[in-house]
């Protein structure tokens, strides 16, 4: 049995006064009055813990300059305090800010940093979203036999501890492994339990992203369409609400996705486009990457010039390549394969075994 989602993150006085389905923008708006108040009264260790909820929400809404200078705030507060335990959560959202930045060697070092500061501190809920940050970058760079253990880790403790949001957060990173490499079934039924557990738990941050999982595997296992945008549509209906603009990017992404799968081109086309644009507002490279590849899968088959796509092709590998995200740049190759443009990024032709190995990826 699960109790109610709550947000570790939302510390100090913010505690009692704010949820884990609190709006972002009235999260911020909480978390600067009270961190003024903080400032004003002099208590290091208050400024620390209400200083990391106002750099979460600036990362979550996108203000990449604003959250970078928050969470090193509040990691200097609680150093001052000799608060280990917030000092991890500092950590933990710097890390969590790098990757989302693309910045994945400074979010390894950052959040393992945490991972050891929160085990140190005392601080069981620091040190495990900490290493689920890291499991999460594994993850994100396609290194799934480096972190799969550790997500089943992660799992398991937060299934003992009957802890909902961690629960669903793990089930959904290795449901996205499974459907990844092909095992649908699987995947789907992970989604599925995390959504129900996200539901009882009135975790509606973790049932949107669980939505967004189920629509994916409904798209390309089972091929239908609108099933697939209806539930994509009911999470973008909690993202809005809550103003949470990557998971927005993210479902308008794979809103791109289905459409592309079903044939619909033109429509595909232009919400590729909505969501790049998007992940550009919140300098998120990741993101940006898959949806403009969306994008250029999207143009070509509406009759784009083979030589402009094979170079938007060579770009993406290049960007993916030095980002570090292993499972996207296998991505480019398959679309390489798909489209038939049979020349790698530096214009030479791709070999036979090349061109197999990435039809078979």
């Amino acid at each position: 049995m699960y109790g109610k989602a709550f947000a570790p993150e939302y510390q100090g006085s913010l505690t009692t006064t704010l949820s884990v389905n609190s709006s972002l923008v009235d999260v911020l708006a909480a978390g600067t009055e009270q961190l003024r108040a903080a400032e004003r009264s002099g208590c290091p260790r208050e400024t620390a813990r209400v200083g990391l909820a106002v750099a979460e929400a600036h990362r979550r809404l996108g203000h990449v300059a604003d959250a970078d200078r928050e969470w090193k705030a509040s990691y200097r507060a609680a150093r001052t305090a000799g608060d280990a335990g917030a000092m991890a959560w500092a950590l933990w959202s710097g890390g969590t800010l790098a990757r989302q930045r693309g910045a994945l060697t400074l979010a390894w070092r950052l959040l393992g940093f945490a991972a050891e500061l929160g085990e140190h501190g005392g601080d069981i809920l620091a040190r495990g979203y900490s290493l689920a940050g890291l499991a999460e970058t594994g993850r994100i760079q396609g290194d799934y036999e480096a972190v799969s253990a550790l997500h089943e880790q992660l799992l398991a403790e937060a299934r003992e501890r009957g802890e909902a949001r961690h629960t669903v957060w793990a089930l959904e990173g290795i449901a996205q492994m499974h459907r990844n490499t092909g095992s649908y079934d699987t995947a789907y039924a992970m989604f599925e339990e995390s959504a129900a557990i996200a539901a009882q738990a009135d975790d509606r941050r973790g049932h949107a992203w669980a939505l967004r999982g189920l629509a994916d595997i409904v798209s390309v296992r089972d091929g239908d369409a609108d099933r697939a945008l209806e539930l994509l549509a009911e999470a973008e209906v909690t993202c809005r609400t809550m103003n949470l603009m990557s998971a927005l990017a993210y479902n308008h992404k794979m809103r791109g996705n289905v459409l592309y799968r079903a044939g619909r081109y033109a429509e595909a086309r232009d919400i590729y486009q909505e969501a790049l644009t998007e992940f550009r507002t919140m300098s998120e490279p990741r993101g940006e990457a898959l949806a403009r590849l969306g994008l250029v899968k999207s143009l070509a088959r509406l009759g784009r010039d083979r030589d402009g796509t094979a170079a938007d092709l060579a770009e993406l590998a290049c960007v993916l390549d030095r980002i570090g995200l292993r499972h996207a740049r296998r991505m480019v190759d398959r679309a390489r394969v798909e489209l038939g443009i049979t020349e790698d990024a530096e214009g030479a032709t791709a070999s036979p075994e090349r061109l197999r190995e990435a039809a078979t990826a």
